[in-house]
Formats: structure tokens, C-alpha cells, sequence
């Protein structure tokens, strides 16, 4: 009997491993993708009692930054009074045990009608980038600084402030620095000088230009009938850039209202974006016809009832799944959204303006009351899977796979649950 079971558990071990060999890093806000979904497979899907196995709770400070992953480290920010001064920081923590390995002090932890205003929890929205061994982290007074993974030492630093005339805007910036090749993206210049592109290994800029203004949102790399290009979400709407040069391919123009925090979504030739205070939302299909670009508008859903505030959708099979609303707190709605047309498929009330990906053909959802959340994507309607209570505490950021565990936080608390078939395989 012993004979035939050990060969029989190695199988399923070996199949265990082979199912999640698909493992990967998340190292950047809404991953290596840069549109919120996890190349990872073998996530499970029944959770048990009081929900995923919790391989550490670690106590974190104030901020909605987001968690990265990668090289066993998991990296965020957050709000530190340290000589009497709020102080923003970036973390990193072992990504198997949550202790905390080094802290790099970025500046000044102020936001306006925020922060220290806003009530509690409030703190660094930024979440930092990993490449190569590095960490690149931008704070709310438009710092941008490269750090080395393994220690924390500082390798180069810019103020943008000074160096590209950047005024940080309302809640100052809550953008997170995005990487494509050899350069960072972000938007924090002054006129002529908005859009930058910076040498990753250097702090270089190889290229500015346009007079838009700064918003809360982060750039999305995409490729478009093509063409890698990158685009930023600015206060006068979206621009569309290659990556290399800065030369602007196509536009699309959307109102500004307060604040812009959500990221665009692209899928095919549509790209989608959307404003809260009374913005609402629209799609525009691109078009290209030899060097020249365009941008059409599909359809425009003003005010509220159609808007993610600061939660950005992920897009599966023409159907947008996202949070919507506007200052819905603790109830905000998950909808499905039809891309092409703007329809309304179908919405489930209490989740709160939280956030979340697409993993293993699922939605992981993290509301704002720390509810951990396994939806089946489906235009059919609502499909829950697994739910559980994870975290005190306000949770405006987003949840990450990586390497078959979940990585999420709030103001409160950091925390990593184990979902891999490993897990299983037990």
C-alpha cells in the first residue's frame, strides 16, 4: 500500500508545481502588464473558514499606497512622524515574513484638504516600481528617487520641482512611476515640460514636452494597432505618446474637474477613461492611417452614476469590471460595463471604493472595509466565489498576486495570505 500512496502524493506535488509554474512577480502599480492582471494560474478558488491562510500581519502606517513584489521583497509607502515631521517613506518587508528590512525617507508628508485634513488614514497614494534591482518611487512633492532593492541606498535622486518647473497639483501627486524599457514615465513638469521621459539608470531626462497640466493619475503604457505608445491622463484629457521621443500621436479630450485619479483602460483600439465630481466617463476607438493618429469618441456618460473615483477598472472580453461611483463609501458598487457602447450589464452594492485585478480568470476585489472578494467575471451577472474579512482598517488600495500569495494593506495594517495549489497539495 505504502508503495503505490508515496508515488501517488509525489504526482500530485509535481502537478501542484507544475500548475503554478506561472508564478510571478507584481512589480509595478497594476503589474508587469500595467493593466491590473497577473499572468499567474492555480489561484484557489474555495477559500477556507474565516478565508485564505494568513502567512503574516504586519502593523503599517497611514497611506493608500499599493504593495509591489518582486525579488522576495514586497515595497510600499507610507506616513512616518519622524523628528516631530510627517514624513513620507518608502518600505520594503520580507515578502515571506512582513519584517521590515530598510525605510527611505522621501520628503515632506502634507496634502492639501487631505493628509492632515482629510481624517485619519490618509497619507503617501504613490506606489513604488522595481526593475533590475532598483526601486523608483515618486512623492507627493514630485521627488523622484532610485533606490537600490537589496539595501535602500539612494543611487541617484531629482526634484522635479526644480528641474522641470513641476507644481504639485491638488492632494499634491498620487501618481506612481511607470517604466517601459530603458525610460520612467510620469507627468510633473511645468508648461512645455509636463510629459517626461527619464533615463531609469541615471535620473536623465531624454525628453519633455506639452503644456498639459498634472493630474492624480498614472500613465499606461499600451500598444495600439501596432504601436507601443504611452499614455498620459491629463487635465486636458488623454495624450498619447511614443515612448522613445515624446512625440505626441493622438488626443483625446476629457474634462477636469477637482481631481483625475483613475487610469485609463485599454483593450484593442478602444480606450476608456473616467472622473469622479461630476466628470463621468467615455470611450474613444483609435484610429491610424499611415503616421496619423485620431482619437473618435464611441459614447460619454456624464456625472456620477457612470465614474471610478480612483478605481480603475480591468477589461476582460469587452466588458468592463470595475467600482464605481463617487464618495460611495463602504457601499460603492462592483459593475459590469459593456466597453464599446458604456451599457450598464449589471452592479452589486457593498463593496466601497476599494480596488482589483484579474487573476486565474477571477476577480480579486479588496472593498474599502478590508473585505477580500473572489468574483467570477461573467456578463451573466454577479458570480461570488470566496469572501473574507482580512483587514481593519480603510483600504483604498489595490491587492496583488504574486508568486501564489495575495499582498494587500491598508492605513492600518499590511498582510499576505497563501493561495497557490502548493497550498493544496497539503
Amino acid at each position: 500500500m505504502k508503495s503505490r500512496i508515496l508515488p501517488l502524493a509525489t504526482l500530485t506535488l509535481l502537478l501542484a508545481g507544475l500548475i503554478w509554474s506561472q508564478a510571478a512577480d507584481w512589480p509595478e502599480y497594476r503589474g508587469s502588464n500595467h493593466d491590473g492582471t497577473s499572468p499567474e494560474r492555480g489561484l484557489l478558488k474555495q477559500w477556507p473558514a474565516g478565508g485564505p491562510r494568513q502567512l503574516w500581519k504586519t502593523p503599517l502606517t497611514d497611506g493608500f499606497s499599493s504593495f509591489t513584489v518582486s525579488g522576495g521583497k514586497a515595497f510600499t509607502l507610507v506616513q512616518r512622524i519622524i523628528d516631530g515631521v510627517n514624513r513620507e517613506v518608502c518600505l520594503a518587508l520580507d515578502a515571506d515574513t512582513g519584517k521590515e528590512l530598510w525605510a527611505y525617507t522621501l520628503g515632506l508628508a502634507k496634502y492639501d484638504n487631505g493628509g492632515n485634513d482629510g481624517g485619519p488614514g490618509d497619507g503617501p497614494r504613490s506606489t513604488p516600481a522595481v526593475d533590475g534591482g532598483k526601486v523608483y518611487v515618486l512623492s507627493a512633492f514630485l521627488r523622484l528617487a532610485c533606490l537600490e532593492a537589496s539595501s535602500g541606498r539612494a543611487i541617484w535622486s531629482k526634484e522635479l520641482t526644480k528641474e522641470a518647473s513641476g507644481r504639485p497639483g491638488h492632494w499634491q501627486s498620487a501618481a506612481s512611476p511607470v517604466i517601459n524599457g530603458d525610460l520612467i514615465f510620469v507627468v510633473g513638469g511645468g508648461a512645455g515640460q509636463a510629459l517626461l521621459g527619464i533615463n531609469k539608470r541615471d535620473g536623465r531626462i531624454v525628453w519633455k514636452g506639452q503644456d498639459d497640466q498634472m493630474t492624480h493619475a498614472t500613465p499606461l503604457p499600451a500598444t495600439i494597432l501596432g504601436a507601443r505608445q504611452i499614455i498620459f491622463f491629463t487635465q486636458s484629457g488623454l495624450v498619447s505618446v511614443t515612448p522613445a521621443t515624446g512625440q505626441v500621436l493622438w488626443r483625446f479630450r476629457f474634462p477636469f474637474g477637482t481631481s483625475t485619479a483613475a487610469s485609463p483602460v485599454a483593450a484593442g483600439d478602444l480606450v476608456y477613461c473616467s472622473a469622479g465630481y461630476g466628470v463621468g466617463s467615455a470611450a474613444a476607438r483609435i484610429t491610424r492611417s499611415g503616421n496619423g493618429w485620431s482619437a473618435t469618441e464611441l459614447w460619454r456618460s456624464p456625472g456620477n452614476k457612470m465614474c471610478n473615483h480612483w478605481s480603475t477598472p480591468v477589461q476582460l472580453d469587452g466588458y468592463l469590471y470595475g467600482l464605481f461611483g463617487f464618495k460611495q463609501y463602504q457601499t460603492a458598487p462592483l459593475k459590469c460595463v459593456e466597453l464599446a457602447t458604456g451599457k450598464e450589464v449589471w452592479n452589486e452594492p457593498g463593496f466601497g471604493p476599494g480596488n482589483l485585478i484579474l487573476v486565474d480568470g477571477h476577480l480579486l476585489v479588496l472593498g474599502d472595509q478590508g473585505q477580500l472578494v473572489l468574483v467570477e467575471p461573467s456578463p451573466s451577472g454577479y458570480k461570488e466565489v470566496a469572501r473574507a474579512k482580512v483587514l481593519d482598517g480603510k483600504c483604498w488600495s489595490t491587492p496583488v498576486v504574486s508568486n501564489g500569495r495575495i499582498y494587500a494593506r491598508s492605513v492600518k495594517e499590511g498582510a499576505c495570505f497563501d493561495v497557490s495549489a502548493r497550498t493544496a497539495a497539503r
